[in-house]
């Protein structure tokens, strides 16, 4: 294989990885918001601080102020399967064509 597909393969291997521990990060993050957890601790801190930028964003691009249930969650799950299964995918492709 190529050192670009060796590169290419690589990447796509880290990005699936950071993809799924982001989406784990958010759906624990969506689960804490059920019980209501101490906004000290540390852990909750983390949580917060890693999801809320991209939370925020999608939050102000559709409003569902009205409804009671907040979407953004599902919508970054959903965006985060997008990249897997079409970017990540992509990627390896490429670089398996380029290994040959």
């Amino acid at each position: 294989m190529s050192i670009l597909g060796n590169l290419l393969q690589a990447t796509a291997t880290v990005l699936n990885i950071v993809l799924t521990l982001y989406m784990w990060i958010v759906i624990i993050r969506a689960l804490l918001s059920w019980v209501n957890p101490d906004p000290y601790n540390p852990i909750v801190q983390f949580l917060h601080s890693v999801t809320d930028p991209v939370l925020y964003k999608i939050r102000e691009k559709i409003p569902m102020s009205g409804m009671g249930i907040d979407f953004s969650p599902i919508i970054v799950l959903l965006g985060i399967v997008f990249l897997q299964e079409f970017l990540v995918k992509s990627l390896m492709q490429m670089a398996m064509t380029l290994g040959q």
